[in-house]
C-alpha cells in the first residue's frame, strides 16, 4: 500500500491572539509547499497561455487541475498511462485536483466559478440562472450530467470521482461534494449537508481501497470538503462531522477544503468558524479566491492554501494587477507608454516589455498578449502571497496588511505615474 507518511503538514509561525493565521509546510511525494500558498489553476493540465516550466520560474509551488475537464478530455485513463498529471504536463512539483463536483453541479445551476453566487429563479429548490439550460440533476447516489463539449450523458458518484482522481495521480485530491447556492432554502442546505457527509464517507472508503490497489503510485492525500453556506451551525457541524469519518481500515482525511456559496463580506467569518473546529495538525484549503483583499482575509482566519482561475482569466482580457489595483492595458492611455507594467515587479514580462507593446498586442489580437499578461498576473499573485508569508514569519502581518490594503483600490483606470 502507498505510504501515507509521504504526506505531512507542520505548523510554523502563528498569528497572535485568537486568530488562526499561520505558516506551515505541506510535504508531498513531489515536493514541499510553504504555506500560505497560492495554487495556480491549470484547468485542463495547462495554465492557459503559458508553459508549465514558466510557472516554475514564476515561483508556483503547486498547480491544480480539474477532474471534470480531464475526465472528458483526454480521459483520466490516458493521464494515468502517462504516469500521472505531473508527468503528463511536464510539471515536477506537487499537484492538486478538484473532485469535479463544482463543475457538474454548476451545470445544473448555470453559475461560473465565483466566490459569491447570485440567482434569479428558484424551482423546487434547484436554482437555475436565467437563460441557462439545466445540464445536471442530483440524487442521493450522485449526479447525472451532460458534457458541455458534445452533450453526451455521464454520471459522477463519489466512487467515480475517486477513481478519476486516483488515475489523474495528484498529490492532493478533494472529496466529492454537492454544490449549493445562497438561494437554496435552509431546509435544502441541511439535506445537502447530510448528502455531502454521506458522500464523504463513500469517498474515504473508495480512496482507501484504491490506495491499497495502486501500490505502484505515490500516496495521494484526500481532503474533505466543508459546505453549509452562510449558516454558522451548519459550517461547524460539517467540520465536526468530517473529523469523525474513518475508512474501514482507519483512513481519515489528510486535510480539509472550505467550499460552498458565501458572500464576500462573510469570507473571514466563515473561514474562522471552520478553523475553530478543524484540527491544527491538518492543512486547510480555501476553494476559489485570488483577489488581494480576499487572500489577506482568508490567511488571517486560517486558510493555508487557495486556488483561483482569476489571474489568468482576467489577463486574457487585458486586466493587469499592480499594488494599487487592477487596470486594463488595452485602453488608449497606454498606446505610447514605454514603461513596464510595474517597475517593482520581477516577472519576465516587466523585465522585457512595455505597456505600449502589450497594448499593441491586444489591439492586434496577438496570442502573445495573453501569454505576457498571464505571466505578470500569476507572478504578481504568487509574489504577493510570498510577501504575506514573510510578514507572518517576521511578525509584521498586521502592519503589512494595513499598508497594502491602504493603497489597494480594486479596479482602477491606471496605476500612478
Amino acid at each position: 500500500m502507498a505510504d501515507s507518511s509521504e504526506f505531512s503538514f507542520t505548523v510554523g509561525t502563528r498569528l497572535d491572539g485568537d486568530r488562526h493565521g499561520r505558516t506551515g509546510v505541506i510535504s508531498t511525494p513531489h515536493g514541499e509547499i510553504a504555506t500560505p500558498a497560492f495554487i495556480p489553476v491549470g484547468t485542463k493540465a495547462s495554465v492557459k497561455a503559458v508553459l508549465p516550466e514558466a510557472m516554475k520560474e514564476m515561483g508556483a509551488q503547486a498547480l491544480l487541475a480539474n477532474a471534470y475537464h480531464l475526465y472528458l478530455q483526454p480521459g483520466s485513463d490516458i493521464v494515468d498511462e502517462a504516469g500521472g498529471l505531473g508527468k503528463f504536463m511536464n510539471w515536477p512539483g506537487p499537484t492538486f485536483t478538484d473532485s469535479g463536483g463544482f463543475q457538474v453541479m454548476s451545470l445544473g445551476v448555470g453559475f461560473k466559478k465565483v466566490l459569491a453566487m447570485e440567482a434569479v429563479d428558484i424551482r423546487s429548490d434547484q436554482v437555475i440562472a436565467a437563460g441557462k439550460e439545466r445540464l445536471a440533476t442530483v440524487d442521493d447516489d450522485g449526479v447525472t450530467f451532460r458534457s458541455h463539449l458534445d452533450g453526451s450523458k455521464h454520471r459522477f458518484t463519489p466512487e467515480v470521482s475517486m477513481g478519476i482522481q486516483h488515475q489523474l495521480g495528484a498529490d492532493i485530491m478533494f472529496a466529492f461534494d454537492e454544490l449549493t447556492t445562497l438561494m437554496n432554502t435552509r431546509g435544502y442546505q441541511e439535506k445537502s449537508l447530510q448528502r455531502t457527509h454521506e458522500w464523504a464517507q463513500r469517498c474515504i472508503d473508495e480512496h482507501e481501497r484504491l490506495t491499497a490497489a495502486r501500490t505502484h503510485r505515490p500516496y495521494q492525500a484526500l481532503f474533505g470538503v466543508i459546505q453549509g453556506a452562510q449558516y454558522e451551525d451548519l459550517r461547524r457541524k460539517a467540520c465536526r462531522d468530517l473529523e469523525t469519518i474513518r475508512g474501514t481500515g482507519g483512513t481519515e482525511f489528510d486535510g480539509y477544503g472550505i467550499g460552498g456559496a458565501l458572500e464576500k463580506h462573510n469570507l473571514g467569518t466563515i473561514v474562522g468558524w471552520c478553523c475553530d473546529e478543524l484540527p491544527e495538525s491538518k492543512p486547510r484549503h480555501m476553494l476559489g479566491i485570488s483577489e488581494p483583499e480576499d487572500m489577506f482575509t482568508a490567511i488571517e482566519n486560517g486558510a493555508d492554501t487557495f486556488d483561483c482561475v482569476n489571474p489568468s482569466r482576467v489577463a486574457r482580457n487585458a486586466a493587469i494587477y499592480v499594488d494599487e489595483g487592477r487596470f486594463n492595458i488595452n485602453t488608449a492611455r497606454f498606446r505610447r507608454d514605454f514603461t513596464p507594467i510595474d517597475e517593482n515587479c520581477d516577472c519576465y514580462t516587466c523585465a522585457h516589455y512595455t505597456r505600449a507593446y502589450l497594448h499593441h498586442l491586444f489591439k492586434a489580437k496577438e496570442m502573445l498578449s495573453a501569454t505576457l499578461c498571464t505571466i505578470h498576473n500569476e507572478r504578481y499573485t504568487i509574489r504577493l502571497v510570498d510577501r504575506i508569508r514573510a510578514s507572518l514569519e517576521g511578525h509584521y502581518f498586521d502592519e503589512f496588511k494595513k499598508e497594502f490594503l491602504g493603497q489597494w483600490q480594486g479596479r482602477i483606470k491606471a496605476p500612478p505615474a
